[in-house]
């Protein structure tokens, strides 16, 4: 049996557009950058969570 997942469409406005077209590189698409911010917004929380984790030795 097969699935189909399909993304959720979302709707932005005109200024995270603009603030999103800002961050292109080249031909970069929008996708690409948003897995990018997902990616180190993920590695920040990681970071932050162990943050706790220092013992000081």
């Amino acid at each position: 049996m097969a699935y189909l997942v399909t993304m959720p469409e979302i709707q932005l406005d005109e200024e995270t557009i603009e603030r999103l077209d800002s961050l292109r590189v080249e031909d970069e698409s929008f996708d690409e950058i948003v897995s990018e911010l997902i990616n180190i917004y993920e590695a920040e929380e990681r970071t932050l969570f162990h943050g706790g984790d220092y013992s000081g030795d």
